[in-house]
């Protein structure tokens, strides 16, 4: 296939890039600047620097493309929260989605699909209830940031442009992210669950992740939301202990939610939320997990 990624050079981006390259599609990367892509070796056949400001240069850019995925979006904890940087994470999803959607609208040969980024915190914080994609948002600042996210791409199908919202839940990866943040502390002998650890905590493995995305790509049966989950739900304290287990070390320091705040800032209510997402689409699709449980996520990633 000939595919269009914005935002292929984050830790999700950059193995979606590699996993397609290697089966043989045609890899357009879109980014801020294309030479530093270029010198980080994400696999593309070709680069192309984009403002993410104006969508004239963009629409002859990406015509004729059978697919488009973005993976855009500045990183939720990459900074303390305050009023500019909570704008700043808003901005780079919403406007840049509806840039796109505009571009994809306006396309004479559109692409077949659009798979766009969404998160698992549209869910807001919903304690025990079992959520599908069914499931209604929350009332929080991600899920607020979420529904706009979605609601900007929406016009596609307009166009008969298959539409995939992943609603990605926490990626467990050794190249960055909150695991690799995760690990630190284990290390140091003080690891220990997030506020109370009775929290539902979804996590899926890096690769389990870009063969979703993949599959989505593939299957036309799939549009609309899609958790990508992995399909056993783990309580924090549990998730703690299992990597204890596999670092061999404690796993009992526990860090109260006033800590965190301490810490971390406003982003601290969003680090102790409870949502025991399913992926209820994937499982209907028949999509195989290899890692459908935490302890051979783990396994593999300590290893």
């Amino acid at each position: 296939m000939k595919i269009v990624i914005i935002g292929g050079t984050g830790v999700i981006g950059s193995v979606v890039c590699q996993t397609l390259k290697k089966r043989g599609d045609e890899i357009l990367l879109i980014s801020r600047n294309a030479e530093s892509a270029k010198s980080k070796k994400i696999l593309a056949d070709n680069y192309f620097t984009w403002d993410y400001k104006s969508i004239e240069k963009l629409i002859p850019k990406i015509n004729g493309f059978e697919a488009l995925i973005n993976l855009s979006g500045t990183p939720i904890a990459g900074k303390r929260w305050n009023k500019k940087y909570m704008e700043e994470i808003r901005n780079s999803r919403v406007n840049t989605t509806s840039l796109l959607t505009d571009a994809i609208c306006k396309c004479n040969k559109k692409p077949n699909v659009f798979i766009s980024a969404s998160a698992a915190g549209y869910y807001g914080n919903r304690g025990e209830i079992i959520l599908t994609e069914d499931s209604s948002a929350g009332n929080d600042f991600l899920s607020n940031v979420c529904v706009e996210w979605e609601n900007a791409s929406e016009k596609v199908t307009d166009e008969n442009v298959r539409l995939v919202l992943i609603r990605t839940g926490i990626v467990l990866t050794k190249k960055g992210g909150a695991f690799k943040k995760m690990l630190l502390p284990f290390k140091l002998f003080l690891g220990g669950p997030l506020g109370n650890g009775k929290q539902w905590f979804p996590w899926i493995h890096i690769y389990d992740e870009v063969n979703a995305i993949v599959f989505a790509l593939e299957n036309i049966k799939i549009n609309g939301p899609l958790n990508l989950t992995a399909p056993t739900s783990i309580r924090m304290n549990n998730f703690s202990k299992a990597l204890g287990k596999v670092l061999r070390r404690p796993s009992f320091f526990k860090v109260p939610k006033f800590v965190l705040r301490i810490a971390v800032g406003k982003i601290a209510d969003n680090l102790v939320l409870s949502q025991r997402v399913y992926p209820q689409k994937l499982i209907d699709n028949e999509f195989q997990f290899q890692y459908d449980t935490i302890d051979k996520a783990l396994e593999d990633l300590v290893k």
